[in-house]
């Protein structure tokens, strides 16, 4: 179950990675390393939200299990952007798994050089509850996680420590990161994430471009496989993803899926509000 959720809130966020030209690096045998721009451009303005649905098919075809919402706002204070991002689960998953999970992320963001600079999350799965907070200290090239069981506060806290590099993102700031790269079929990326206080590096690869039929209409969209799965990725289970952003001003993730051995899971945009126009 575990993995199912990984990949569902993996895939609706359109997955991890660094934004143009620095943030991901490109890895293509004839190319240079990308080189990040005085300030980045970012095709999502502040007020945006994006709403998904999650679906699993496995015995019975279509089986509604999530609601995901993604908001973009300014940060209190003047301290940079904040990108937050609801999932629950809902439907079948309920009723027909007897399993419910929350996960809830604050993401606050360096604006100037989008990268993530503190995450707050919580995350229930059934009776358990966690909250946990990330810190990245660029100074000193560290991110430290600290996680606490608020039903036992006298429960010593979990601590975990990682070195990180100049521009580092967590699961939320990757996925609109991600729709600041540079895409184009036949790039491949390496992108650097941090989840709970351990970084990963997710080979991303564009292999085509298509057509979808969305809220939006129907549109074409790059199609992009990251290497989320497998031993020493995020999701340590076998499986495989794949994730559809608008080829247009919008970078908007449309669709995502995701097959592991508890069955095919299908993410779509229920709507969009506060984009761009295209």
């Amino acid at each position: 179950m575990r993995a199912i959720l990984g990949a569902v809130l993996l895939s609706a966020l359109t997955l991890v990675s660094g934004p143009t030209s620095g943030y991901g690096q490109a890895v293509a045998s004839n190319e240079t390393p990308l080189k990040a721009p005085a300030s980045p451009v970012r095709p999502f303005p502040v007020g945006e939200v994006l709403s998904y649905e999650a679906k699993i098919n496995k015995i019975l075809r279509g089986l509604s299990v999530a609601d995901l919402t993604f908001t973009v706002s300014d940060a209190p204070e003047n301290r940079g952007m904040l990108i937050s991002a609801d999932a629950r689960s809902k439907g079948s998953l309920l009723k027909l798994f007897r399993y419910s999970f929350i996960q809830k992320y604050d993401s606050l963001i360096d604006p100037l050089q989008f990268r993530a600079l503190n995450t707050k999350k919580h995350d229930e799965q059934k009776d358990r509850v966690r909250e946990g907070e990330a810190w990245f200290d660029y100074g000193e090239k560290r991110v430290t996680y600290t996680e606490v069981d608020p039903k036992e506060p006298m429960r010593p806290p979990r601590r975990i420590a990682s070195q990180i590099e100049a521009k580092t993102q967590d699961l939320v700031s990757g996925v609109y990161a991600l729709r600041m790269l540079p895409l184009a079929v036949g790039k491949s990326f390496e992108l650097t994430i941090s989840d709970s206080g351990l970084v990963y590096q997710i080979p991303v690869r564009v292999t085509a471009r298509e057509p979808q039929k969305t809220v939006l209409g129907k549109v074409f969209c790059f199609r992009i496989e990251p290497q989320v799965f497998g031993s020493g990725r995020i999701i340590e289970s076998e499986g495989n993803m794949i994730i559809w952003v608008t080829d247009d001003d919008r970078r908007i993730p449309v669709r995502s899926q995701i097959n592991t051995s508890l069955g095919k899971i299908e993410i779509r945009l229920r709507s969009a509000s506060g984009s761009k126009q295209t």
